[in-house]
């Protein structure tokens, strides 16, 4: 991770490799080049007032993720100068919101890869601001080499390790709200990358079981009760989603419960994760060219787990509980046949009609479970349905809920966390396209409105009086396009950010 420290010092005199400053937009009313943002004032008096112009000749002009490299002037103990574009400039009188920040600070520290240090100058007007900046440097510094030869990587011959160090400039080091600022966006940010590390973790390193000893790693370290069903324990327990779904795969299915308790907690929420390590489909095997990125469909389990902890390493007044529904779905001689009926551990039966549909049944199980608990809430996550994406893209995550006020805290948890959320139906009628004659229900529907589907689906599985939403997050889980703001290719860590403004919330009373 990339060390943070929050600075006062003067820009010209700061021995870094890099000053990082941020550019905007032209105004509508002055549509012309860029407009150097706050937090810069001391860069531009050293290109005597003519910084804008500069960076206008060499083509920039603000808009977001936007970098440009020039050599700082003379004087300065830093020899380059990197303009980030912010976008479009703020109303007047407000000043840049978090996400413009976060998504800067991250495209900054991507192109500064391989830098030992570097200041950022950008702007900073209160304690927020510098926490997005922090996290969004953290997160966008990111990178995945441990499958690559480390000698080769030091060398530069298969990348540039991660940004050093950063210094944020105009933070109080001394004021107790930006510390904690800090802190807190080293601790999300921390845990965040830790749930990339596992999405990105090959399927053949990361199983049910490797999952879950990764999980009870991280508990004992921080404090954190822990509980693994073995296929033993989910057998004895009647934990028939879970084991049909791992009944095809050499691997064999876990069930992990991670619980942090506050003392002064009055209110407990549950966090369930889909943990599908590798998903082929099963016996409706998925065609060619869906396979290759299914390592990722265990992106729920790795949010809620990134989640607990960042509660317990934050000390949050709140009881949060996480269940990780991990199996392998794979076909075999053992695996579940579309058309056998799978016994789940609320009672009820379900028809599988398809194999590849089996993300709803493991979630179902750990949904019932922790219903159990009869917590005040529960948000399950999941890369559940490709129809989620075709609906919202690859970049927002459907928010579906059994009450409409709690369905609108989420979406707030997730606008102020910097993560794109829209809230979905959960249309009544399509109940009925998951009738069965052999069981209670079938775990397939209509074919339009897939992702709505499954949503009424996990929705059988929850307490009854419970307070519920289900996060399908199949697209911006694994962005297999090329890299942007702060967000890696590969595994993203999404909802996870979403998940702790939850519980911050749940502890100050405000789940509903």
């Amino acid at each position: 991770m990339t060390a943070l420290t929050l600075s006062t010092a003067a820009v010209a005199g700061l021995r870094a490799d890099a000053i990082v400053i941020g550019v905007a937009k032209g105004s509508a009313s002055k549509p012309g080049g860029p407009v150097v943002a706050p937090g810069a004032e001391a860069v531009v008096q050293a290109y005597d007032g003519n910084l804008a112009g500069v960076l206008e000749t060499l083509g920039a002009s603000g808009a977001e993720g936007e970098v440009t490299k020039l050599p700082a002037p003379a004087g300065f103990k830093a020899p380059l100068v990197l303009a980030v574009g912010l976008g479009a400039q703020p109303q007047k009188g407000s000043g840049y919101d978090a996400e413009a920040l976060r998504r800067a600070a991250g495209a900054a520290a991507r192109a500064l890869s391989g830098t030992k240090k570097a200041a950022f100058a950008l702007p900073l007007t209160d304690p927020a601001d510098a926490g997005a900046v922090a996290e969004g440097v953290l997160l966008g510094a990111y990178s995945f080499d441990a499958y690559k030869d480390q000698g080769d990587a030091r060398n530069g011959k298969n990348g540039k390790g991660p940004l050093a160090e950063a210094a944020l400039l105009g933070g109080k080091p001394r004021d107790k709200a930006y510390k904690a600022a800090v802190e807190r966006a080293v601790a999300v940010s921390e845990e965040l990358n830790r749930a990339r590390d596992l999405i990105n973790t090959p399927p053949n390193d990361l199983n049910p079981e490797a999952f879950a000893a990764v999980a009870q790693t991280a508990a004992k370290e921080h404090g954190i009760k822990v509980q693994v069903l073995d296929e033993k324990a989910l057998v004895k327990g009647g934990y028939g989603g879970i084991l049909g779904v791992g009944a095809g795969s050499a691997s064999g299915p876990r069930l992990v419960k991670l619980s942090y308790t506050s003392s002064k907690a009055k209110k407990h929420i549950a966090l369930v994760g889909k943990g599908i390590t590798y998903d082929s489909g099963g016996i409706s095997l998925k065609p060619a060219g869906h396979n290759e990125t299914m390592k990722c469909d265990m992106s729920g389990a790795a949010a809620v787990f990134a989640a607990v902890v960042a509660a317990a390493r934050l000390g949050l007044e709140v009881n949060v509980t996480g269940w990780l529904a991990l199996a392998e779905n794979m076909p075999s001689g053992s695996a579940t046949r579309p058309g056998d009926v799978l016994r789940m551990y609320s009672g009820k039966t379900v028809e599988v009609l398809n194999t590849d549909a089996e993300g709803r049944l493991v979630l179902a199980d750990a949904l019932w479970a922790a219903s159990q608990e009869k917590p005040d809430a529960i948000v399950d996550v999941a890369t559940l349905t490709g129809a989620m994406v075709l609906a919202l893209g690859s970049r927002t995550f459907g928010i579906m809920a059994n009450d409409d006020d709690f369905r609108a805290v989420v979406r707030e948890a997730a606008e102020e966390a910097g993560e794109p959320a829209w809230p979905m139906p959960l249309p009544e009628h399509l109940r009925k396209g998951m009738e069965s004659s052999t069981a209670d229900i079938a775990n397939m529907g209509e074919r339009m409105g897939g992702g709505l589907v499954a949503g009424l689906f996990l929705r059988e599985f929850v307490g009854e009086g419970i307070t519920w939403a289900h996060l399908d997050i199949a697209g911006p889980a694994f962005n297999e396009g090329g890299p942007f703001g702060y967000t890696p290719k590969g595994g993203t860590g999404s909802a996870v950010r979403t998940l702790v403004r939850l519980a911050e919330r749940a502890a100050a009373g405000e789940l509903s």
